[in-house]
């Protein structure tokens, strides 16, 4: 399986685009901290954090008796790559038979 695929087989949950925004938004936080947030608990938030870490999407490190997780955007910005490159292919497409049906 590709990184794409895993990036977007992660982000197909809600529960974890959900998790993955917090974790944005709140820099590194812990799996206790967001359970206190979502209403999940701890060991859901910590599979999902699990699915998230496997597809690069974020890495974690050890703080105390906890883990800290923090977004790593480099799995996302080559999914975003790919995506463009896919959005450009169809317009291409279109274009070649926007110009077949016009002529």
């Amino acid at each position: 399986m590709s990184q794409v695929d895993d990036v977007l087989a992660a982000l197909a949950d809600p529960m974890r685009r959900r998790v993955l925004d917090l974790v944005a938004a709140r820099g590194p936080i812990s799996a206790s901290a967001l359970a206190g947030e979502l209403p999940v608990s701890r060991q859901a938030i910590v599979k999902h954090l699990g699915v998230l870490e496997k597809a690069e999407l974020v890495a974690s490190e050890r703080a105390g008796r906890e883990n800290n997780f923090s977004v790593r955007a480099d799995a996302l910005d080559a999914t975003a790559t790919w995506m463009a490159s896919l959005a450009s292919q169809w317009d291409k497409r279109l274009a070649a038979i926007k110009k077949i049906a016009e002529t």
